[in-house]
């Protein structure tokens, strides 16, 4: 069944534009502003945090109440965020409004496909594993690909007559009524019915599993937060760049991760070897970017980078739910991105790095994605054949549940 999924599809494109657009440039404003990398790096902590327990309690709103309201939920506060980011004069209004917008992710492509629930959404409505892959693939192509909006849109921003700080007013203000144009548009997505909540958070069988993946993802997740949310920043400070130059950095990088999930929806691999694979040549990648001597080599080992992401996430999509009973999809998710989420809080601990070398953050952050990337494999591959064997029943008839 269609489910409106080509609805969902429209959303995520329309949430690409817009927060694409402010999780690149948000950085760069803070530091058009005024402030310094350490203090920014702090900034991007609290947003961290903040998304951490936002997404948490909507996953479990989400088991009860249903993912696509929360999903509808999500990007009204968000767009409601990003408006006020736009309209905002004075400092202490424009770093809330930031905070609000539930930013904070990484810098890349497809971070305009989620929000909380989506995963739920999915996993959800799609029971079979290798369609869910497919799915989310589709999901993040359309995602990566229209937030080449995002990036063209930091472009454009020095071409604008007006000065740069109302610039970025003003395309603030355009990515905010975007955001809530995808919350519309979720309005006719529709939602199958699930098994009732039977435990207050989730089942013990459900939160073993994941917190398997809990572990690699938060050694992924410090990793990530120490070299990504400010890599526009570091473009500009390592090699003294524009507005222009990094927005085009990013537009082929957004690009490539569309390609890259496109890919993923038709191959047919071992998931957990694709989703652990992936994420050790992520971090391979950023090493090398701490290395590269000119821009324009920086640049394409990150637009490689995302071909390999691209690939990676709807595989791990898969695999973070796989052992997860149908009616904690939302907690279970949740619970993953606040581990995630919270180790990202070393973007703080990134500012200071930036400061102090300018290569030292993506060193560090890629050197943490490789150990995450090998924990994932040897961590579930165990967990994996019990699934597949002896301990499947429960999972396969948590899932076919109406």
């Amino acid at each position: 069944m269609d489910m409106g999924f080509h609805w969902l599809l429209t959303s995520r494109v329309l949430r690409s534009v817009g927060i694409i657009f402010v999780t690149l440039s948000s950085s760069l404003y803070l530091s058009l502003l005024g402030l310094s990398p350490p203090t920014i790096g702090l900034i991007f902590l609290g947003i961290t945090a903040y998304v951490a327990g936002y997404s948490f309690g909507m996953g479990l709103l989400g088991d009860r109440v249903g993912y696509r309201k929360t999903l509808i939920a999500g990007e009204f506060i968000s767009g409601v965020g990003i408006l006020v980011l736009g309209l905002a004069r004075n400092i202490d209004l424009i770093v809330p409004a930031l905070i609000i917008s539930g930013l904070g992710g990484t810098a890349g492509g497809a971070r305009g496909a989620f929000s909380p629930g989506l995963t739920a959404l999915v996993a959800s409505n799609w029971t079979d594993e290798k369609e869910r892959v497919r799915k989310m693939g589709l999901l993040t192509s359309a995602s990566a690909f229209s937030g080449v909006g995002g990036s063209i849109l930091l472009s454009i921003h020095d071409l604008l007559p007006f000065s740069p700080v109302e610039d970025y007013r003003i395309l603030y203000i355009t990515a905010g009524a975007l955001v809530l144009g995808s919350g519309l548009t979720l309005l006719r997505v529709r939602e199958v019915k699930r098994p009732k909540k039977r435990s207050k958070i989730m089942t013990g069988a459900s939160f073993r599993y994941i917190s398997r993946v809990i572990v690699t993802n938060s050694i992924t997740g410090v990793g990530l937060g120490l070299a990504i949310p400010l890599l526009p920043l570091w473009y500009h400070l390592a090699y003294h760049v524009s507005s222009l130059q990094i927005g085009a950095a990013f537009t082929v990088a957004n690009a490539s991760t569309a390609i890259g999930s496109l890919v993923a929806s038709r191959l047919k691999v071992n998931v957990l070897l694709a989703a652990s694979l992936t994420r050790l040549l992520n971090g391979l990648f950023l090493v090398s970017m701490a290395f590269s001597p000119f821009f324009i080599v920086s640049a394409s080992l990150y637009a490689v980078r995302g071909f390999n992401a691209g690939i990676g996430m709807p595989n791990r999509t898969a695999v973070n739910v796989r052992g997860v009973s149908s009616e904690d999809f939302g907690a279970a998710s949740s619970l993953q991105g606040v581990a995630t989420r919270l180790s990202q809080m070393s973007s703080g601990l990134g500012g200071y790095l930036l400061e102090d070398s300018i290569g030292l953050p993506l060193l560090l952050g890629g050197a943490l994605q490789v150990l995450g990337g090998v924990l994932y494999y040897t961590m579930l591959k165990g967990r994996d054949s019990k699934i597949r064997g002896s301990g499947t029943t429960h999972h396969e008839e948590a899932l076919s549940s109406p």
